[in-house]
């Protein structure tokens, strides 16, 4: 595997080699000794032009614990701001020496662009391009299904699993269908119909616009956040109007699987899609994904930069 572009083309046990690899690097993080050598001489870039928390601190925590030098790259202050091209700004990491890049990106397919262009020698992972994929957030959402549900190895076979909310924007929706349908999980995707991509045909999951029959019995209820900013558009009454129908709240919760988990890749828009009750309560796991994709992103960058040679 040279690059991390997509779930969609991303082989069963490929997964689960980086799934089972971050199991194994959880064990090591949570030691005493919480660092590994395996890519210490080696240059990490976080080439990220959209804004981010989460995901580009949790890949420079990944590429530090693994003893790799990281430059943070924001397009804001920088050349790119001046109008340089994706092209040029390649060549220059390139000639910095960078051997793997991780690339946030406003536009669909810049990750793929980069990949294949043939301006760099450098490893490519996809951290989020446009509303087409987010890869490493999928990963990490299997890995905690996996962990809670499946105690921590094997494939996701017959879990439930219902993703609510703004799937026509998510590439994190789009993302998770292909993995969990690769990993056996059946998926369910709720929303109202302004909310789902016109054209589903051939995406692994069913399509119900009612939260309270798709959520009965389910094993995991992964809520999206309304992107607001990315909606040009009305597509739905009124933010009450959305968070009664689509939100997650105590009652709704009571319905799932006794043993049902939450989930939230964040930011999350408190009070609209989930309760704080439920966000903050007991079935809820998002600190968990949080600390999660650490181990995840550990196990990619460690698998593409060579470390698969290595005995963990």
């Amino acid at each position: 595997m040279k690059h991390l572009l997509s779930t969609q083309t991303l082989e069963k046990q490929d997964a689960l080699l980086i799934l089972d690899t971050a199991e194994k690097l959880s064990r090591i993080s949570d030691g005493p000794i919480k660092k590994l050598p395996t890519l210490r001489g080696r240059t990490i870039v976080n080439l990220f032009y959209e804004d981010s928390t989460r995901t580009k601190i949790s890949f420079e925590a990944a590429a530090k614990r693994l003893s790799a030098d990281v430059l943070n790259f924001s397009a804001k202050g920088s050349s790119v701001s001046k109008g340089e091209s994706l092209k040029d700004t390649a060549l220059t990491l390139k000639a910095m020496g960078a051997d793997a890049i991780v690339v946030r990106h406003p536009a669909s397919g810049a990750a793929h662009l980069l990949a294949n262009s043939g301006w760099i020698d450098a490893n490519v992972v996809n951290a989020g391009d446009g509303t087409h994929e987010h890869p490493t957030q999928a990963l990490l959402d299997a890995f905690t299904i996996r962990r809670q549900l499946r105690e921590g190895s094997g494939d996701l076979s017959g879990v439930r699993v219902v993703i609510v909310g703004d799937v026509l924007h998510s590439r994190v929706a789009r993302s998770n269908v292909w993995l969990l349908h690769t990993l056996g999980a059946k998926v369910t995707l709720v929303a109202p119909p302004t909310l789902i991509p016109n054209n589903l045909s051939g995406w692994p999951a069913q399509i119900d616009y009612n939260l309270d029959n798709a959520i009965e019995d389910a094993d995991v209820v992964m809520m999206l956040r309304v992107q607001q900013e990315r909606m040009q558009a009305s597509y739905f009454p009124s933010i009450r109007e959305y968070s009664r129908r689509y939100g997650l709240d105590i009652s709704r919760v009571n319905k799932m699987h006794k043993t049902g988990i939450v989930m939230h890749p964040g930011p999350m828009n408190r009070g609209i899609e989930i309760s704080s009750e439920i966000a903050d309560g007991a079935r809820s796991m998002i600190v968990q994904q949080v600390q999660n994709g650490v181990y995840v992103r550990m196990a990619v960058l460690y698998l593409l930069l060579g470390g698969a040679t290595e005995e963990l």
